[in-house]
């Protein structure tokens, strides 16, 4: 798997800054965090990307080789979903969320200047001016892609270019997964554009008031699933009755192979076993001694 480095050089994909959670790393931190480093980040930074993986990303990276790809080279990856928080938080691990419209919505409320250049890739016009009034921006530089874009090379790089040609402090990537991470990873790529990346999918729609939130007390139980379904069902009911299980599998196996590897660790941790490398690394070194006499 590829590993992501960031800015100041340190790997983000290894270290205790990460948990290992069915097969995703995530980034140990939660809200409050999350912005303070997105925030903090100087706008002419050698861009960076955030994923905000819930429980379809998990389920699409079993086979989906590109977004598996694509995601390990994120700058941050935070949990997207509270069902997987609870999944966590049963198997003994802490598994902070940070959902993608919330932290959408705290970037336009407490850090996003309506005065300074945003730029927004996908979204509709409708969303675009709904945002753009709810927030009185002055400066929006808005691309619109065209459909099919996975599978459409030059429409990626066009986006990217666009990104370019238009530095923002943050850039917002709103036109679904994999597609958002595609163009994020043609960003990378270039090696001219700057600021933060954030693939946040239908935030906007959230912010524009042409999609409705769960209300707080679905959220709070981990059922905003069920809201999403209850308003599109023709176009949800796949992701959430036929796909969205298939994550019970993935939390089996990932049970089975974290008790296997508990075990080996317990047995090279054996007396017996430390003897023997120790053993073992004493033979190399007189080896090598006896090698560079010669």
């Amino acid at each position: 798997m590829v590993m992501a480095v960031g800015e100041d050089g340190i790997d983000r994909r290894s270290g205790s800054r990460h948990v290992w959670f069915l097969n995703s790393a995530f980034d140990k931190i939660g809200m409050d965090v999350a912005m303070r480093r997105i925030t903090e980040r100087p706008a002419t930074s050698p861009f960076a990307f955030v994923v905000t993986p819930n429980v379809d990303h998990l389920v699409r990276l079993e086979t989906d080789t590109v977004l598996a790809t694509l995601y390990a080279q994120a700058w941050l990856t935070v949990c997207d979903s509270r069902v997987l928080e609870l999944i966590g938080r049963i198997s003994g691990e802490t598994i902070d969320v940070t959902p993608g419209s919330d932290l959408t919505e705290r970037l336009f409320d407490e850090a996003i200047d309506p005065d300074q250049p945003l730029t927004i890739i996908g979204g509709t016009k409708a969303v675009i001016e709904a945002v753009t009034a709810r927030y009185k921006l002055t400066d929006v530089r808005w691309h619109e892609p065209p459909m099919g874009l996975r599978d459409n090379r030059e429409a990626v790089e066009a986006c990217a270019r666009f990104v370019a040609e238009n530095p923002s402090r943050f850039t917002l990537f709103c036109v679904g997964s994999p597609q958002q991470e595609m163009i994020a990873e043609a960003c990378l790529d270039r090696g001219d554009c700057t600021g933060v990346g954030l693939c946040v999918g239908a935030s906007l729609d959230f912010l524009a008031g042409t999609a409705r939130r769960a209300p707080v007390w679905m959220q709070r139980l981990r059922l905003e699933w069920l809201h999403r379904l209850a308003q599109e069902p023709s176009r949800m009911w796949r992701r959430y009755l036929v796909e969205g299980p298939k994550v019970l599998l993935l939390w089996r196996r990932w049970r089975k192979t974290r008790r296997s590897m508990r075990k080996l660790e317990l047995a090279l941790g054996s007396p017996e076993r430390v003897k023997e490398r120790n053993l073992h690394l004493r033979i190399r070194n007189l080896e090598r001694e006896l090698a560079g006499r010669d």
